[in-house]
């Protein structure tokens, strides 16, 4: 059956920091693996988990520019 979501995890995802959208990510992938949700809910695991994804992976773009800029400063 399908847990009921923290605080953190109704809460917006552009919001959460990187550690917390991946362990959210984590929970959702966990849920849909058991197979126990209804389609109604599996359907909005999906979604959640592919915001989710994307909130993980502006955080890594983010992070990748950060260190392209100061590797750049550091050859300056």
């Amino acid at each position: 059956m399908a847990q009921n979501p923290s605080p953190a995890q109704n809460g917006d995802i552009a919001d959460l920091t990187y550690e917390q959208a991946r362990d959210d990510l984590v929970r959702v992938v966990n849920e849909l693996e058991q197979g126990s949700s209804t389609l109604e809910q599996s359907l909005e695991l999906w979604e959640r988990g592919e915001a989710l994804a994307r909130r993980c992976e502006e955080w890594l773009i983010g992070a990748k520019a950060r260190l392209d800029a100061a590797r750049a400063a550091s050859v300056d």
